[in-house]
């Protein structure tokens, strides 16, 4: 599905908000009253989540504001302010609905349901007038008359809830949430980039609205869950990836979801670097890599960051390399011209698109790189097919470790045979970790794999990259002893002297850190710095060395 992203205004002052948005003025008065004073921020930064007491208000898009608080000891709560309807108002409501419904034949049938907004807008105008309050209609136009503050949310939650996502417009706004999770009858919880779990003010009271709202969202995306298709996935119209359990015979505690949110714009190398993910000297060592066609999978548990870190990484592969991404759902964003993305398809058994009929595609391509969104299961057999066949295969995988990593790929569904592994060259693990009680995403070790080694039936590996906890930094093992650098990169680039390499691997983490302190952090500008590098070397870097 191609993703369709709601952008909305976001008003960056408070005294402007407040007089613009009177909901928003009142919940301040009334936070007031109990004593809480929150400051209002435009943007948030990862630096927030040391605040032990956080107590602030942050805009996601007119008219939506948050408010994160927290009181010490206590679990962290996120209010979502947005106009509220009264009584009177849904009379209002629902009265411009049925005159709506009455003209919806003077509008032109949409070519695509991108248009649906602006015709629900045109049909909302024509039905309604700005001037004075009341019930009654207007005598000769035959409009709703409402009020100017009537208008504006009367129009949001007409497109809140007929294009948008209804009661979870706010979380689905909102760039600083990862997870959104709903287990059952009551309140919402999520997680935030920078707070990481938070109660939301959003609640389902009863599994009528709980259900229904779910058929209508499922329904929406052509994937409607029932009694007899109770758990579906699905992909919404943002690219966001949707579970769904539906009835409370398969979930006691009534139906419930997950979105796992997308976001539109990747997090850069650069910034990865600058949270400290990664260091210099590995995101150094793996820009070789990727440029010179190494094989490589991202490994951790669930929610460590591995399609954060792998989307970053992308940046170092060849600028005019053909690339061919495999997903089930779209993750993976490229920056490079000649990028096919092709994500699987569940439509019924005979009409399925599975990894393996996809990668089976894309290797008949020949492309210079396959990215595969995940590896998990027969497709693998066919990513270690093309990495022996010369196309390197950059993927993401389920494991907290090299051995682990080994065990998934030569045992049930894989399957590859273990003096087939060394085709992997790089195998990198990362991981959710906490640190003075704040969770950290860092990269553990990255790992060469050499070679299979018959007399102890065992791989040969040599870890090149150590995270160390205790100074939360990441050791160089490597130096003078990397069999990839060496033996693989060095020898394909014809160095006379294979040591020569480090000295490269050295310069290009003195071009990254200058990235950094030129606060380089958006995607496509780090992918500009790196392509023109490519291309002319360092007379067109942007900084001095």
């Amino acid at each position: 599905m191609e993703k369709t992203v709601r952008v909305a205004e976001k008003t960056k002052n408070l005294n402007e908000a407040t007089q613009k948005f009177p909901h928003l003025a009142k919940y301040i008065e009334e936070q007031q009253k109990k004593n809480i004073h929150p400051e209002f921020y435009e943007e948030l930064n990862r630096d927030m989540s040391s605040m032990e007491t956080p107590n602030l208000i942050y805009p996601v898009g007119d008219p939506i504001f948050i408010h994160i608080y927290r009181e010490k000891g206590k679990e962290t709560h996120y209010n979502v302010i947005e106009p509220e309807m009264t009584e009177e108002d849904e009379v209002l409501y629902n009265k411009i609905m049925d005159l709506m419904i009455e003209v919806v034949d003077q509008e032109k049938v949409p070519d695509d349901v991108s248009q649906i907004e602006e015709i629900l807008k045109s049909l909302f105008d024509k039905v309604t007038q700005i001037g004075g309050g009341g019930l009654g209609f207007l005598s000769v136009d035959k409009k709703v008359k409402v009020t100017k503050v009537q208008y504006d949310m009367l129009k949001y939650y007409l497109i809140r809830d007929r294009v948008g996502y209804g009661k979870l417009e706010a979380l689905l706004y909102d760039p600083n949430l990862e997870d959104i999770h709903c287990t059952g009858v009551g309140a919402i919880t999520t997680i935030h980039k920078v707070f990481d779990l938070v109660h939301t003010s959003i609640i389902f009271d009863d599994d009528k609205s709980l259900n229904k709202y779910i058929i209508d969202v499922t329904e929406r995306v052509e994937r409607p869950v029932s009694d007899a298709r109770p758990v579906v996935d699905a992909i919404m119209p943002d690219g966001s990836r949707s579970n769904v359990i539906y009835g409370r015979e398969v979930s006691l505690e009534g139906s419930s979801f997950t979105l796992r949110k997308f976001s539109s714009t990747p997090v850069s190398i650069t910034q990865i670097i600058n949270w400290g993910t990664i260091s210099l000297d590995l995101a150094a060592y793996l820009w070789l890599a990727m440029e010179n066609g190494m094989n490589m999978f991202v490994c951790g548990e669930t929610a460590s960051g591995k399609t954060t870190t792998l989307n970053g990484l992308c940046v170092f592969i060849k600028p005019d390399a053909k690339i061919y991404t495999v997903e089930n759902t779209p993750e993976v964003t490229m920056p490079h011209k000649v990028w096919q993305h092709l994500v699987t398809r569940e439509a019924g058994k005979d009409s399925d698109v599975t990894y393996l009929d996809l990668l089976i595609a894309a290797l008949r391509s020949r492309p210079n790189y396959i990215i595969v969104g995940e590896i998990r299961g027969e497709e693998g057999a066919i990513a270690f097919q093309a990495m022996q066949t010369g196309h390197p295969v950059l993927s993401t995988f389920h494991a907290g470790n090299v051995t682990a990593m080994i065990q998934r790929v030569t045992g049930d569904p894989i399957n590859i045979p273990i003096t087939s592994v060394d085709n992997l060259n790089l195998c990198l693990i990362q991981m959710a970790v906490f640190r003075d009680n704040k969770p950290l995403r860092r990269v553990l070790s990255l790992t060469e794999l050499e070679r299979y080694y018959e007399p102890a039936n065992k791989m040969i590996t040599r870890e090149v990259f150590t995270w160390d906890g205790v100074h939360d930094e990441h050791v160089f093992r490597g130096m003078f002893n990397s069999y990839i650098l060496e033996q693989k990169i060095a020898k394909s680039l014809g160095y006379d002297d294979p040591r020569r390499i480090y000295s490269e691997m050295e310069l290009r983490a003195k071009i990254l850190k200058r990235m950094i302190e030129e606060e380089i952090f958006d995607y496509f500008a780090v992918w500009d710095v790196i392509r023109n590098y490519f291309h002319g070397g360092a007379e067109t870097l942007p900084f001095e060395l």
